[in-house]
């Protein structure tokens, strides 16, 4: 199945509730963690590879809401499933607008939560995949010179290398000159996978 090796968080103060979801989730092959509160899992959880939270809402101390805002504030934000034994329709728009993938409403059906896990673990291992393809992306670009990322600013900006070349100050044989070596560089083989590259890094286009 996908997202084997993947891990699932469940923060909830109820313990009954906690064995019970655990069961479940080793049910479907994930490796699972249990925390009692919304700091402990904040002191103790170290996510690295594909991961979700399964998070009650109201808990005491640091509520669950509160818990989301804090991870996407410190940028360790996961995928997050909240359950709650009260529908509250503002605070469930509240957590689906910042992210949080589904909201549950205790008690919920096993079939649900499965599902609610399985895509937000798809979804996650998506997102790390993207942040590893940009991550590598950056590297390239680092290895440019000043002069090569100007000169790939440009192009990506659709001028031709004679365009180029009269905005830089120098000869059109200079601009293909450093035109190659960037694309060798980023990896590219082609203007318009240059031009992808420049938005998954976020270059002006």
């Amino acid at each position: 199945m996908n997202g084997a090796g993947a891990i699932v968080y469940v923060v909830d103060d109820d313990g009954s509730v906690r064995r019970t979801t655990e069961r479940l989730i080793r049910s479907m092959g994930y490796y699972v963690q249990t925390f009692a509160s919304a700091q402990e899992f904040l002191d103790l959880a170290r996510p690295g590879g594909p991961a979700c939270l399964v998070l009650d809402i109201r808990m005491p101390g640091l509520t669950g809401l509160q818990l989301q805002q804090q991870l996407l504030q410190s940028g360790r934000a996961i995928p997050i499933i909240f359950v709650t034994g009260h529908a509250e329709v503002p605070t469930a728009v509240k957590a689906m607008k910042a992210g949080a993938v589904e909201f549950l409403t205790k008690p919920f059906k096993s079939r649900d939560l499965k599902q609610a896990i399985q895509t937000a673990v798809a979804r996650h291992e998506g997102d790390l995949k993207t942040h590893s393809e940009v991550d590598q992306l950056r590297q390239r670009f680092e290895t440019l010179t000043a002069r090569e990322r100007e000169v790939m600013g440009l192009i990506v900006e659709g001028k031709l290398n004679k365009q180029a070349a009269d905005d830089l100050g120098t000869t059109e044989r200079t601009i293909k000159f450093h035109r190659a070596n960037l694309m060798d560089k980023m990896g590219a083989v082609s203007l318009a996978e240059l031009v992808r590259m420049a938005e998954k890094l976020k270059l002006p286009v």
